[in-house]
């Protein structure tokens, strides 16, 4: 085809092409040159995802901004971006960070969001799919940031929404996976998804999906995204509510139910979707029904007479011993359902309604404190009573762990749960659960505490390596339990074992796990913080323990590793359900443990820096316990020397009070001999003073005639006093006059002795220029004779100068001479490279083109070959006179281009 090219083109490299191929797409100006480079990029995609998103991201980004009207454009730039983000697995440049990095490139700039949300406008089906699929991407990689950006961007929200009623299935269930990511953590983008009549929207779809009993996976995902907008989200709830959607799920629910009995047998598939789906539904209604009774104590009081459908058909008694049949179907208390929801159903597709469950009976009882210990009396005396409960959260804890947990592991996780919240800061609670026992002491059995059975347990299961999610239950249970409750962690170190068994835990090397690690780090923290000197190991013993067998530092690494842990750290915003994998989900903790956990871990990780002596005092029900044992030695020493300085002091005071009486009789006597003395004296008293006012009148008049002797020999000072002041001033005046006559006299005398110093000083003047005439004259006659013996020299110098000059003009031809003729030769020199260099450029400007003419060629070869196969599998002949005339096409195709280049080459 190209027979006239004597050699075949230099091959050219992958970075090479990717380079060409992106400045092309940025700097051609015609749309088909731009289109021919982003389909040369979106070859490369898939294997150099790195390079071609380096040289080409912003343009192709550019791209959809001034091309976004021609969709063939937008389709095949959607295409490239979304396999840059998906690579292939075997790709030499494949890594987790490309993700991330366009992500970024895409969330960093408000507007480049609002231009994949302005293609949801589009009626265009690949513009509206494959923007929804790359929003979806940009999700996975940086969640927060997507939501801000989606929630700023103007009509965002509402855009995504309307794409729900879109006709086109596959349109429609990308938007709806992507809301369904896109929503289980901002409460805002919850409402803003709500409020744009997303209930309606989605029941329509699950009718058109054929409701619980036909649908398909779209209709679990049109639960699950109910789910999200409801969780948590008070407003939502309430629009639920009023906008009549609890009677479509009734409706949901019983329709259903009737199909369920009218279908006789369902393949297997079909029958495990239906199940996943109906889970789903009941996540909904659980989740709906657990927000509205929370904290309302009139429904929480009420709905504990609720009776519904047992869960299984053969259920057991429930707590109340009371069941019932309702049309032929067994009936239970709705608290006794929802137990055997969440305790008795292992199925991992009913996580989620098992959560729901738990979340309904914590519900039940939350901040109604009369409810919580109705519920933990009744859950105590079912376990007490012996009958086999499966669902009783006392009975799951007590008994052993058997072999099923590698099956369920929440069914110990759930009971847990809910233990905690019926103990958690509740003192009678863990009073009333403390006096559970196990073992018969008359039959000789070792009676066994509550909590020293959960802590065996526990140690069991550290112990065999069963499943994290069953030690991180019991964990969580005894933390919050022994919290601030002294008697708690004194029954729990009735048995020491425990207390070497969790050390031995959070120093095992390699690690279980840093969950168990740290929750073992953090009960043997709160049990050292709350422990006394009567505890049956002593605070001061426990303390050496675990600076023994543990140590300050492995302590703190335990917790610190725990808090950073990804599960812990990033709970708010990691959804507590099932991924859909088939797997156990990452569900390990209760939300109310991690706010404990976060709000107490600072105190927790202080405990062991905290001296052995020093308890800590805890207010328990209005009693303060806990207090420094050396300050109650101290003060018990101090009430016994008290009490012995009392008892002396009350003898003294007996002998006082006789003391006292004889001392009494003698006063009143004393006080009768005062009584005349004081009337005598009193008498005396008054005659001196009649005395005493005499000679102050006498004092009075002598005063008197001495004052006015004062007054008169005060005026004559005064009169003194003047003359004296007189005389100084007029002695002052003359002194004052002698002064100024010498002043004067000293003047006169300065005047006379400058103008004396002025007069020789102008004499030496009159002499120093003699002087300097003299001298000028001598200095003159000198430089006569220096000029003339000068300018014979000048002279000499100057005829030697002429003959130099002529022989450096002569020399200065000559060079002036060989300088032309160099240019000259320059010249022609650079004539003959520019030459070169034109037929050099002439030559690469060919080879590229020559290159993009094969590439082009090969891309419509491919299509050709494409579209020759879709034909035939549609059923259309492809004759082989067709394909020679597509051959002779493209012979006289390759005529015509060697024709070309042969004009090319003789110009």
């Amino acid at each position: 085809m190209f027979s006239n090219i004597a050699s075949a083109p230099a091959k050219q490299s992958v970075g090479d092409t990717i380079t060409v191929l992106s400045g092309r797409l940025s700097s051609a100006t015609l749309l088909e040159d731009r289109r021919a480079a982003i389909l040369g990029l979106r070859s490369f995609a898939k294997d150099y995802p790195a390079s071609v998103a380096s040289g080409a991201l912003r343009s192709l980004i550019g791209s959809l901004s001034n091309d976004g009207e021609d969709v063939d454009t937008v389709k095949v730039v959607l295409e490239t971006l979304l396999m840059l983000f998906s690579p292939n697995q075997d790709s030499p440049e494949a890594s987790e960070e490309i993700a991330l990095w366009l992500a970024d490139e895409f969330t960093q700039r408000q507007e480049n969001i609002t231009l994949l949300l302005n293609f949801l406008e589009t009626t265009d089906f690949y513009s509206r799919l494959y923007s929804l699929q790359l929003l979806g991407a940009i999700l996975s990689a940086r969640t927060e940031r997507t939501e801000e950006c989606v929630s700023l961007a103007p009509l965002g929200i509402p855009r995504l929404v309307a794409v729900l009623d879109e006709r086109r299935e596959a349109v429609r269930n990308e938007a709806l996976t992507f809301l369904t990511y896109l929503t289980p953590s901002s409460p805002l983008i919850q409402q803003s998804v709500a409020y744009q009549n997303a209930f309606e929207r989605v029941f329509a779809i699950i009718a058109a999906e054929g409701s619980l009993s036909e649908g398909d996976r779209i209709v679990e995902d049109c639960l699950i995204l109910l789910a999200n907008l409801l969780r948590l989200n008070p407003s939502n709830q309430s629009l639920f509510r009023e906008s009549g959607c609890v009677p479509q799920l009734a409706s949901l629910l019983e329709s259903t139910y009737h199909t369920g009995k009218e279908d006789g047998e369902v393949a297997e598939w079909a029958q495990e979707q239906r199940n996943r789906n109906i889970y789903a539904l009941l996540s909904v209604a659980l989740i709906t029904c657990a927000e509205t009774i929370r904290g309302n104590a009139k429904l929480q009081e009420s709905f504990a007479q609720l009776q519904v459908p047992s869960v299984f058909d053969t259920s057991p008694p429930p707590t109340n011993g009371q069941t019932g049949k309702a049309k032929g179907v067994s009936v239970v208390y709705v608290i006794d359902g929802l137990l055997d929801l969440s305790l008795s159903l292992p199925a991992i597709q009913a996580f989620d309604l098992r959560v729901a469950a738990c979340q309904c009976i914590k519900a039940y009882f939350f901040n109604h404190p009369d409810v919580r210990m109705h519920f933990l009396r009744r859950a105590i005396e079912g376990h007490a009573s012996g009958v086999d409960e499966t669902a009783n959260v006392l009975t799951t804890l007590l008994r052993p762990i058997d072999t099923t947990v590698s099956v369920d592991p929440y069914r110990h996780w759930f009971a847990a749960s809910i233990m905690f919240h019926l103990i958690f800061e509740n003192a009678e609670g863990k009073s009333l659960a403390m006096s559970v026992t196990e073992g018969d002491a008359e039959s000789g059995e070792e009676v066994v505490t509550c909590i020293q059975t959960v802590a065996a347990h526990l140690v069991t299961a550290i112990a065999r390596g069963d499943d994290d999610r069953v030690s991180v239950g019991y964990l969580m249970l005894l933390i919050g339990w022994l919290f601030e409750d002294l008697d708690g962690v004194n029954d729990f170190l009735g048995e020491g074992s425990n207390i070497q068994a969790l050390a031995q835990e959070i120093v095992r090397h390699p690690s279980n796990s840093v969950l168990v690690q740290g929750l073992c780090a953090m009960i043997l923290g709160v049990i050292y913080e709350f422990s006394t000197k009567d505890s049956p190991i002593p605070r001061a013993t426990l303390h050496s323990v675990l600076m023994s067998r543990v140590g300050r530092e492995k302590y703190i690494d335990a917790l610190n590793r725990l808090r950073s842990h990804p599960l812990m750290r990033n709970f708010e915003v990691t959804p507590q359900k099932a991924d859909g994998s088939g797997n156990l989900p990452d569900v390990y903790f209760d939300a109310s443990f991690v706010d404990f956990f976060k709000d107490n871990y600072s105190r927790i990780a202080r405990a062991i820096d905290r001296d052995p002596g020093m308890e800590v005092s805890v207010v328990t029900n209005g009693v303060q316990k806990g207090i420094s044992r050396e300050l109650v030695d101290s003060l018990r020493s101090q009430v016994e020397e008290k009490e012995q300085s009392l008892q002396a002091a009350l003898a003294e005071v007996a002998l006082l009070n006789g003391k006292l009486g004889q001392e009494q009789a003698d006063h009143s006597r004393s006080r009768e001999a005062s009584a005349s003395e004081l009337a005598r004296i009193k008498n005396v008293n008054e005659a001196i003073q009649r005395h005493h006012e005499d000679e102050i009148r006498k004092i009075e008049s002598q005063q008197q005639s001495n004052d006015s002797a004062h007054l008169r020999q005060l005026q004559e000072v005064q009169k003194q006093a003047a003359a004296a002041a007189e005389a100084i001033h007029s002695e002052h005046r003359a002194k004052e006059t002698e002064l100024q006559r010498q002043l004067e006299y000293l003047r006169k005398t300065s005047e006379a002795e400058t103008a004396r110093v002025q007069r020789r000083s102008d004499a030496e003047m009159a002499d120093l220029r003699a002087t300097i005439s003299r001298l000028e004259v001598d200095l003159m006659k000198a430089n006569k004779a220096k000029t003339q013996e000068l300018h014979a020299v000048r002279e000499e110098l100057g005829s030697k100068l002429e003959a130099e000059e002529s022989k450096t003009r002569s020399a200065e031809e000559q060079a002036i001479e060989l300088e032309k003729q160099l240019s000259k030769r320059d010249e022609e020199i650079l004539q003959t490279q520019t030459g070169l260099k034109e037929k050099e450029e002439q030559k690469s400007a060919t080879q590229t083109e020559l290159d993009d003419l094969l590439m082009v060629y090969g891309d419509l070869e491919e299509k050709v070959e494409k579209y020759k196969k879709r034909l035939t599998d549609l059923g259309e002949n492809v004759s082989d006179d067709e394909e020679d005339d597509d051959e002779d096409d493209d012979e006289d195709g390759d005529e015509d281009d060697e024709d070309d280049d042969e004009d090319d080459a003789v110009d």
